[in-house]
């Protein structure tokens, strides 16, 4: 059960972005005002004083008032810039009141700067920032925000008496750093996280599957002349017993770079081989891609493969079709399994069309279906996108990476020079990154169109693509046979897997998000070849960088990456950039998550 608002207040509530009364209670505070009545004149601080008046003197610019203060002892002077007339009003002779105001002490006598009158005192009273009037947005949040309502709406009292501190602080406010202050934050973290992921789990849907798949992997992976990672079979095992279920299977599979996704596809498509699998992938590189490495390790399936250029045919007779969004546009037989790699990098209205390759022609069962991605999430992210859909990570790699990153600079490139020389007479690749196609005045590097000449008059096998090139994949699959060296933007950030490549340069590092620069560094080394990896830079120092270099798991770089997106104000509840919380911070909160999820499975 959840508390509700009554109907006039919702609407209102509705239009300021509250919907319930967790939403209600997260909307914290801007500021406190102690209205308690002390006994110490806190000077050039806000104070709350009980007085009466004995004498009010009106002019055009200034009104003047004089109280004599009850828990001061002493007589104090009102001071009013830019008076109204209700001011006039509101401190009629011999009335006894409270009020509150800025004290100051002039030339031998106390004044109170702005007075105005007060209703609540002996407590400190909180002030909100909303598009609803201050004075009703905290006559609101009285109504609402109270032990039952957030009882109704499923928190604990562990959870609530914290909370409710945060709005209704009596007594002194808790400074930073003390337990009531971390108890507060707590509470809002945890609230903030359980809005959330209850929200999620209600959009969750289940459907019944297509074809229930009962198919043993092992078989399989006695053909291979590997063996496969612990978080391989770990993966492989949780999606034979999602497919072997009634309902149809809803699973993501991050994997960091070179840790052996593509095996998990194979797998996947080898328990589906008797109802039949679809792969799309989201370049024509990729598709062929996987459709080599099909037919190299799974010589006993039917494998098609359709992109544009593909003749239309009779799909019926493969037990395994392999395409690009131009699967999207042909005529499919029926299968139980729907894989997509790389989603992501689907244009938005490809996304849309996707959902037809599992919602569609199936009445109101669904394929299984499985999403895999080789850009590494934090933990905290697989814990929350766990709700919608189950989540595997793919952690480890097949053979430990041998890469050697560093940050260079300008001085460098004499060595530099060097390097890539020794690597070219070892028959070895070299690949360097540009920020740009074409010159700009507003970025301090090199473009590709720039440096071009450079490269091609003191060196051979020099190749150029970019991401507006329509040439791109076949440049990259002639580099890959005989070139030496590869001039490229960060469209080479997931492609075509290049086995010679042992150095990528990327030009004006600092610029590039750390997981973009993980997913270049991961196209060197991929069959345990040396590496190296060089954060050319024109900036003097970079922390992050540095970090960066010392720091080879994918899950932990984009930890690092959530890291460096600085969190907002906790008290304030600021937005944190790119992040949708206002209290929780995806990099330090693992433990206040799991805490959530597990709080909602015991609920």
């Amino acid at each position: 059960m959840a508390c509700h608002f009554d109907e006039q207040d919702g609407v209102k509530l509705k239009k300021a972005g509250i919907y319930n009364c967790l939403d209600l209670a997260l909307t914290v505070p801007h500021s406190y005002e102690d209205r308690t009545l002390s006994t110490t004149a806190r000077v050039s601080q806000n104070q709350c004083l009980d007085v009466e008046v004995r004498a009010f003197y009106p002019s055009i610019k200034v009104n003047r008032v004089r109280f004599f203060c009850f828990n001061l002892d002493c007589e104090v002077e009102g001071v009013i810039f830019q008076p109204k007339p209700y001011h006039r009003h509101q401190f009629p002779l011999h009335a006894r009141l409270f009020v509150y105001g800025k004290l100051e002490y002039q030339q031998g006598h106390f004044q109170l700067i702005q007075p105005r009158v007060v209703s609540e005192v002996g407590h400190c009273v909180a002030k909100y920032k909303s598009s609803i009037r201050t004075d009703h947005f905290a006559r609101l949040v009285g109504r609402y925000v109270h032990r039952e309502s957030l009882l109704d709406e499923g928190l604990s009292e562990k959870i609530i008496a914290p909370l409710l501190r945060v709005h209704f602080p009596y007594g002194n406010i808790p400074l930073e750093g003390s337990p009531e202050f971390e108890e507060n934050i707590h509470a809002l973290k945890f609230t903030e996280m359980y809005n959330y992921l209850r929200r999620l789990r209600k959009k969750r849907e289940t459907f019944p599957a297509y074809k229930q798949i009962n198919e043993a992997y092992s078989p399989w992976l006695k053909t291979l002349p590997f063996t496969l990672t612990d978080d391989q079979l770990k993966a492989i095992e949780q999606i034979q017993q999602d497919m072997s279920q009634a309902t149809a299977a809803k699973r993501m599979i991050v994997g960091d770079v070179g840790a052996g996704k593509t095996m998990v596809i194979l797998a996947s498509a080898y328990m589906a081989r008797h109802v039949r699998s679809i792969l799309m992938a989201p370049t024509t590189v990729l598709a062929n891609q996987l459709f080599e490495e099909a037919q190299k390790f799974l010589p006993s399936l039917k494998i098609a493969l359709v992109t544009n250029k593909s003749k239309k045919e009779d799909l019926s007779a493969f037990d395994f079709i392999i395409g690009t969004h131009a699967l999207l546009y042909r005529e499919l037989p029926d299968y139980g399994l729907v894989m997509i790699d790389e989603q992501h990098r689907f244009g938005t209205a490809q996304r849309n069309k996707l959902s037809k390759l599992f919602e569609e022609g199936l009445d109101d069962a669904r394929a299984h279906f499985l999403q895999f991605s080789a850009t590494p999430i934090p933990r905290t992210q697989a814990m929350i996108d766990a709700s919608l859909l189950d989540v595997s990570l793919i952690m480890q790699t097949p053979f430990k990476k041998d890469i050697d990153s560093r940050v260079i600079h300008r001085g460098n490139f004499p060595e530099l020079l060097e390097h890539i020389k020794g690597e070219l007479e070892k028959e070895h690749q070299v690949l360097i990154v540009y920020p740009l196609v074409e010159q700009s005045e507003a970025i301090a590097y090199q473009s590709i169109e720039e440096a071009q000449s450079y490269w091609q008059k003191h060196f051979e096998g020099v190749y150029v693509t970019h991401g507006k090139d329509k040439e791109k994949e076949q440049v990259l699959y002639d580099f890959r046979e005989q070139g030496k060296i590869l001039l490229a933007t960060t469209v080479v950030e997931v492609g075509i897997s290049l086995p010679r490549l042992s150095t990528v340069v990327i030009v004006g590092a600092e610029r590039l998000g750390l997981s973009t620069l993980h997913q270049l560094r991961g196209r060197v080394s991929r069959t345990g070849l040396k590496g190296y990896c060089f954060l050319y830079t024109n900036a003097v120092s970079s922390k992050r960088l540095e970090e960066f270099s010392t720091t080879m798991s994918g899950f932990d770089i984009a930890r690092l990456d959530l890291k460096y997106r600085k969190s907002g104000d906790l008290l304030s509840g600021s937005e944190q950039s790119g992040e949708s919380f206002r209290f929780v911070d995806m990099a330090e909160d693992e433990e206040i998550i799991a805490e959530v999820q597990a709080y909602l499975d015991y609920i």
